[in-house]
């Protein structure tokens, strides 16, 4: 999968982390989204992807890696 390489995240692994430290199970986290479980599913296990491939393309060709930071609130 072209530019995904590049990403320096892990996105599904990252949300998965955050799910069981906050002990929020997908279901709860689905209702509070207003998506269905089978959505959250599909992320949490990389099957799909909620980076647009052709963005990360784009900003490779122009010399960027992207990465993405996550910080709790307060």
């Amino acid at each position: 999968m072209w530019g995904e390489r590049m990403l320096q995240n892990n996105i599904e692994r990252d949300l998965k982390m955050r799910l069981l430290e906050d002990a929020t199970t997908q279901t709860e986290l689905a209702d509070k989204l207003g998506v269905s479980v089978a959505y959250v599913n599909r992320i949490t296990k990389g099957r799909e992807h909620i980076l647009n491939k052709t963005f990360i393309a784009m900003m490779e060709q122009l010399g960027y890696d992207v990465e993405l930071t996550y910080v709790r609130r307060v």
